[in-house]
């Protein structure tokens, strides 16, 4: 029997606010993977690599991607991959049959969280209205990961290449919440520029 379920993504057939000094737009086509192990094991980073086709990154903050592929990093032993929602199941097996023996969890968590894309000139100043972290400094340099407290929820953000914007993960059931939250953050009347005179 065919399967005749389909995917649905928190934010489905949700209109994205006109009145918007950035983009904000839900990000459906990403599966994302949960990779557990310890690098001072040889075993397990050659295991990764070996199905990845990069090195995990090892340093707290960073990410590394090849092609439509990033692993961030989350923790001393833990790495969240994304790619293309498609690839999830079959990169998910991969990494499993490789790893076999390893002490290792390899998870498709592809539905437990959101991906908001906030992009465009002020990203990082509408971002911020969430959250204490810096994001026009070292937190905001292309492939940084940081894991924070957005609007009182539980976030993560990624700089994206080029320095255009950010992706912020949430859990899937504050999806709604945060894209209100970032909506309302980004109207024009709420606008503030860093480091320069702000209008009365």
């Amino acid at each position: 029997m065919a399967d005749t379920l389909t995917h649905r993504t928190p934010l489905a057939g949700r209109t994205p606010a006109r009145d918007s000094v950035v983009s904000i737009a839900e990000v459906t086509d990403r599966g994302m993977i949960d990779l557990r192990g310890h690098l001072a094991d040889a075993a397990f980073g050659k295991a990764a690599k070996t199905v990845l086709g990069l090195a995990l990154p090892d340093m707290p903050r960073t990410s590394a991607s090849h092609g439509a592929l990033s692993v961030l990093w989350l923790s001393l032993d833990q790495w969240l991959v994304t790619c293309p929602r498609s690839e999830t199941a079959a990169l998910t097996a991969a990494l499993q049959a490789e790893l076999k023996g390893v002490h290792a969890l390899v998870v498709d968590v592809s539905d437990m969280r959101a991906i908001l894309r906030v992009t465009g000139p002020g990203a990082a100043e509408v971002l911020m209205k969430g959250t204490s972290a810096d994001l026009t400094l070292q937190d905001g340099r292309p492939g940084v990961v940081r894991r924070l407290r957005f609007a009182e929820i539980a976030a993560l953000t990624h700089a994206l290449p080029g320095g255009e914007g950010f992706d912020l993960y949430v859990f899937r059931s504050y999806a709604e919440y945060a894209l209100q939250y970032l909506e309302a953050a980004a109207r024009p009347a709420a606008a503030i520029r860093l480091f320069q005179p702000q209008s009365a």
